[in-house]
């Protein structure tokens, strides 16, 4: 196929706010009546299912509208569905939360993995219209060099020698992720200066043009993918919702460096901490946040003063943080010294809890992160935990049922605890082999094992108690011994 026209991003948005300004809508409505002959013809429709009364949704919408005319010049169709007006139009499609999005091509759907503002949904629809692997030719190299912010491209003499084949498998793997590109235009390959085969990513950051350094003939998948993902990540950015996951899915850690945006030096703070940066880039990753704005993040990374810049550095697979001291003056210098002992594994993280309880009256056990490792780890009892956050709708539902349970139990407690944990206000031990990524998460963990069972079932009393008495291995008759009860009565016999 060839590769069809690009318009900047800035110029596509710049048309869709003129359009936006003269009250016009581009998006589609859709019903049950006009769904299936509007979206089965379409080689690519993005469509919402929404709610009027959804918040996400009302953000979303203005950017969604942008997106939609912006498209319109690729004809690219963006489309919605009032779930509240259209419920069984959007029960069919298995819409399960405010706002789903899904891709469709010739009516088949697929669930919609991109940003949720205007120039990312443009770029991601972009993506999603253009062949895995796009024909580059002399006429139009300049321009696909600078469509997105990381383009991959391929010089070749054949598009069937190696490593063609490896090359467009990565495309389709990736193809939502980044723009691929693959000539064998003589033209083209002399004015990217380079002998095929060779590959070749184009940055609008950072070093702009950056050849793959390795024997290329060879290059697998994985090759491929990794060296893309290191490169598609800049030495420093903003980081905010939109390019989160991105940082989330490297498994690399990720130092922040909190800022007020507001404050004239914050671009100096930036520039001061790029060479820092630079030294650990493939060991850790650097951001600057705003910190007005993710204060709360910044509390949560255990950062309790709103006093900037202030740094901090987060393993994200285990969720453990290691901010820099924010009594201590911060400097570029200061920052580099945190790194490096962090690098070196000399750094203990550090972990927030709340006090520990002077008394422990309610029918669940109040735990909080200091006492984990004692409570939890407590090879004698069968311990279940709720993980909860205060703010959780579906937490204050559970509460009543849990609080019953630990009363169901509560003849056993000295062998059976039924625990809850407030999981945004107290941090896990390195120990715990899991961390918590949503709310309310229920773990159990039976006597003498260091093994936690999830609980996927439904929260009725009924079910939680059943999982109890499967699982425990503590008799739950407050009338018989256990057997740690038996062990503790000989070993003081014979004191």
């Amino acid at each position: 196929m060839r590769f069809q026209s690009f318009l900047s991003t800035a110029s596509l948005l710049a048309l869709a706010g003129i359009a936006a300004a003269e009250g016009d809508s581009d998006v589609i409505d859709l019903n049950p009546s006009n769904f299936q002959s509007l979206v089965s013809p379409e080689p690519l429709m993005l469509v919402e299912f929404f709610a009027p009364w959804c918040g996400h949704c009302k953000a979303l919408a203005p950017e969604y509208e942008q997106a939609a005319t912006a498209l319109k010049e690729k004809n690219i169709k963006l489309a919605k569905v009032n779930c509240v007006d259209e419920a069984d139009l959007c029960q069919a499609h298995g819409v399960q939360g405010y706002p789903t999005l899904k891709v469709f091509r010739q009516g088949e759907p697929t669930d919609y993995t991109g940003p949720r503002k205007a120039d990312g949904i443009i770029s991601y629809m972009t993506k999603q219209a253009l062949p895995a692997v796009t024909d580059v030719t002399a006429a139009n190299h300049e321009e696909f060099k600078k469509a997105d912010k990381v383009v991959v491209v391929l010089y070749a003499s054949s598009t069937d020698a190696a490593p063609a084949p490896e090359f467009s498998a990565t495309a389709n793997k990736h193809r939502d992720d980044y723009l691929f590109g693959l000539s064998t235009d003589s033209a083209a390959i002399e004015a990217a200066g380079v002998s095929t085969p060779a590959i070749v990513v184009y940055r609008q950051f950072d070093e702009p043009q950056t050849e793959y350094p390795y024997p290329v003939a060879s290059a697998t998948v994985k090759d491929l993918e990794d060296w893309i993902k290191e490169l598609a990540i800049p030495i420093i950015d903003e980081v905010g919702a939109e390019n989160y996951q991105t940082y989330a899915q490297s498994g690399k850690p990720l130092a922040y460096l909190f800022l007020d945006p507001s404050v004239e030096k914050r671009q100096e703070y930036i520039d001061a901490i790029r060479p820092v940066a630079a030294k650990f880039k493939g060991k850790v990753n650097f951001v600057w946040i705003d910190a007005i704005k993710f204060g709360d993040h910044a509390r949560a990374l255990n950062l309790p003063e709103q006093k900037w810049p202030a740094f901090v550095i987060q393993d994200l697979e285990k969720q453990l943080k290691y901010p820099l001291d924010q009594n201590e003056e911060y400097s570029p210098a200061a920052v580099e010294h945190w790194v490096d002992q962090y690098v070196d594994g000399k750094l203990q993280p550090q972990l927030k809890s709340q006090p520990i309880p002077e008394t422990q009256d309610e029918p669940v056990f109040n735990l909080v992160g200091k006492q984990f490792d004692e409570v939890v780890f407590d090879d004698s009892k069968d311990v279940f935990v709720e993980f909860y956050a205060s703010w959780c709708g579906h937490c204050k539902r559970l509460k009543p049922t849990w609080d019953s349970l630990g009363e169901k139990f509560g003849d056993v407690k000295d062998r059976v605890v039924i625990a809850k944990m407030e999981a945004t206000e107290n941090d896990l031990p390195p120990s715990v082999p899991f961390r918590i990524s949503g709310f309310p998460t229920l773990k159990f963990k039976p006597a003498g094992s260091k093994e936690f069972l999830d609980y996927d079932g439904d929260r009725s009393l009924e079910s939680l108690v059943a999982f109890v008495e499967e699982h425990a291995k503590n008799p739950l008759d407050p009338n018989t011994p256990s057997q740690n009860a038996s062990h503790e009565h000989r070993e003081h016999d014979e004191l």
